[in-house]
């Protein structure tokens, strides 16, 4: 059995992050380094901080990350793109030029070497935050994705990148990502848990989103584990056949 990774939340292009080019080097050489291994690549939501997809244009810059992913690809590996909160105007790109699967809806739910995954990027899952939820709501409504396609790709862009360092700013001056809430409290342990309750035979459950590294028991026969990030952790899930195991690359040192 060819070994399965999991990983999300690289945020790659942030005005936000000083170290994005070596944030985007590191993405690379992971993917180089399981690229005679991996069966398959899952990239669970917001690898890029804003995406806009235009219908002759696509955004400047991620070369070397696009090469590396079609060369997974062309070699036969199955990547799948989930779209997340930061980069979900994704329309046929990823799939006609780079040859990966991308997943627009909240959540996949798949067999993987006979274990069953619940897989998601994780926002809007089990939140009561009716603010963000509208915020979703505009964002995946197509009318709103038709005005702002109508901006000028140059203006377009630079709005999208100049929101996402504005939040990413605020959200550090608060305090930064809150840490692990607890299972009574941590939304996607309580919406994984409810879920788990309905659909016993779901095995493993994997989210990004919440930028925290979180292994946990959910019943004798489930997981849950939440990935982390590639911002400063970079953390990845890597599912053998038998066993799940959430993991840190240390380029270099590492070997996946």
């Amino acid at each position: 059995m060819k070994p399965v990774y999991f990983l999300s939340d690289a945020h790659l292009g942030s005005l936000a992050i000083p170290h994005r080019r070596m944030q985007e080097r590191r993405v690379v050489n992971f993917l180089d380094s399981i690229k005679h291994k991996a069966g398959a690549v899952y990239l669970l939501g917001d690898i890029f901080d804003f995406w806009h997809e235009y219908r002759t244009v696509v955004p400047k810059g991620y070369t070397r990350l696009l090469g590396k992913l079609s060369e997974l690809t062309d070699r036969g590996i199955e990547v799948h793109f989930f779209t997340g909160n930061h980069d979900l105007w994704v329309h046929d790109y990823f799939e006609s030029e780079c040859g990966m699967t991308v997943h627009r809806n909240i959540s996949l739910t798949t067999e993987i070497y006979g274990r069953v995954f619940y897989l998601a990027h994780g926002d809007g899952l089990g939140t009561g935050d009716r603010k963000y939820l509208w915020l979703r709501k505009m964002f995946h409504n197509s009318l709103c994705q038709r005005l702002f396609a109508s901006l000028h790709p140059r203006w377009g862009m630079q709005f999208g990148l100049a929101w996402a360092k504005h939040s990413r700013l605020k959200h550090e001056a608060q305090g930064g990502e809150p840490p692990y809430a607890g299972e009574d409290k941590e939304e996607l342990v309580v919406f994984a848990k409810d879920y788990l309750a309905s659909h016993p035979d779901t095995n493993y459950f994997i989210f990004g989103h919440r930028h925290i590294e979180l292994d946990l028991s959910l019943s004798p026969s489930a997981r849950m584990l939440i990935l982390g990030d590639w911002i400063g952790k970079f953390t990845y899930a890597v599912f053998d056949g038998e066993n799940l195991f959430l993991e840190n690359y240390i380029e270099g040192e590492t070997e996946p």
